[in-house]
């Protein structure tokens, strides 16, 4: 009886982000009636900085459940959700579907994950967590441009106006940069807490700012939480076939981080169904650059289609089916520098 109270379906479907099968996910608000009878909903939030909650007052499980206003979107981690406060302070909720370790262990992988994810401008900042007995989450900042897995899918199946050259390149560079100082980190002296290491770098994690530039969101999140598979009961549309069910690789590792990077420049390069055609796009690789073959997604000519070459390039080097032959991030940083600096000649 209890696990139907917290499989209960929301109000309304949810747009669910790109990345993962698609599936229908519930809203903390959605089953918040049945969370009164069961738990201490009074529990407070820890934050992550050194602030109280609204009025000097600290923010409790109560506030953040009356807080919800939807699900952004939904993945085998877990749900992330908006919550605005009634101050108007707006958050994002990442809500675990199964946590991975227990409370102590729990709270201290988050308090060292957002230390060092509050030292880098490339990284959405950690803001707090709480870990009772029904809900685990992770708070950050909110980004109302999204994701983007939001802004491609709102180009291609919406008609919002697509992401120029310039932009998808700036978006490229910085999670590139995130990358590099996560990997710069040393490794840390427990084995069970990678610092080096993001473990699940995809576009749906790629937060946008209004100026087009970007954050790297749920770093350390799959060392807090276990993968949980969806069931196809819930799925809102069948998945899609072959490779492209599953394209992002869940090995934690940080050439994992590269290969993941290689298939959102794929995405941003040639659409939806470039990530899972690597072996087609290397058979037809010198009709793309001879112009015989039309790869990339949007109107590109002269020096910024030589670019968008290189920066292919790159992606089918990132996405190279033997680990060791991937290039590290501090080569890719310089690479993308080098294509950047040619933008300026």
């Amino acid at each position: 009886m209890l696990s139907r109270a917290f499989t209960k379906s929301v109000r309304k479907s949810p747009r669910i982000d790109t990345g993962e099968s698609s599936c229908r996910s519930v809203s903390i608000y959605d089953y918040e009636d049945c969370i009164f009878g069961f738990m201490d909903i009074d529990v407070p939030l820890i934050l992550c900085e050194d602030e109280g909650g609204p009025g000097g007052d600290q923010l409790t499980l109560r506030e953040v459940l009356r807080g919800s206003v939807g699900v952004m979107g939904a993945g085998r981690l877990g749900m992330t959700e908006k919550i605005v406060l009634s101050e108007g302070r707006v958050w994002a909720v990442k809500r675990f579907r199964k946590a991975g370790v227990r409370k102590g262990e729990f709270g201290r992988r988050i308090q060292r994950l957002a230390e060092v994810s509050q030292r880098c401008r490339y990284l959405v900042p950690v803001t707090g967590y709480l870990y009772a007995k029904r809900i685990k989450f992770v708070v950050s900042d909110y980004y109302p441009m999204g994701s983007l897995a939001d802004l491609l899918a709102g180009a291609r199946d919406l008609g919002h106006t697509a992401l120029v050259w310039n932009q998808r390149l700036t978006i490229i560079q910085n999670i590139a940069r995130a990358i590099t100082f996560i990997h710069s980190q040393s490794p840390s002296q427990d084995k069970r807490l990678q610092l080096n290491v993001h473990g699940n770098v995809k576009a749906s994690n790629v937060m946008i700012n209004v100026d087009f530039t970007a954050c790297l969101s749920d770093y350390g999140c799959a060392q807090l939480a276990e993968r949980v598979e969806v069931s196809n009961t819930w799925q809102r549309k069948p998945p899609p076939p072959g490779p492209q069910k599953k394209v992002y690789c869940e090995v934690l590792c940080q050439t994992s981080d590269i290969y993941n990077f290689g298939i959102i420049i794929l995405d941003l390069l040639g659409g939806t169904k470039a990530p899972s055609l690597r072996d087609c796009i290397m058979e037809k690789i010198e009709e793309i650059k001879s112009g015989n073959c039309d790869f990339f997604e949007g109107n590109l000519e002269g020096k910024e289609q030589n670019q968008a070459l290189i920066v292919l390039d790159l992606a089918l080097a990132c996405t190279h089916e033997s680990p060791e032959a991937r290039p590290s991030i501090e080569r890719i940083v310089i690479h993308l520098g080098n294509v950047i600096g040619k933008i300026r000649e």
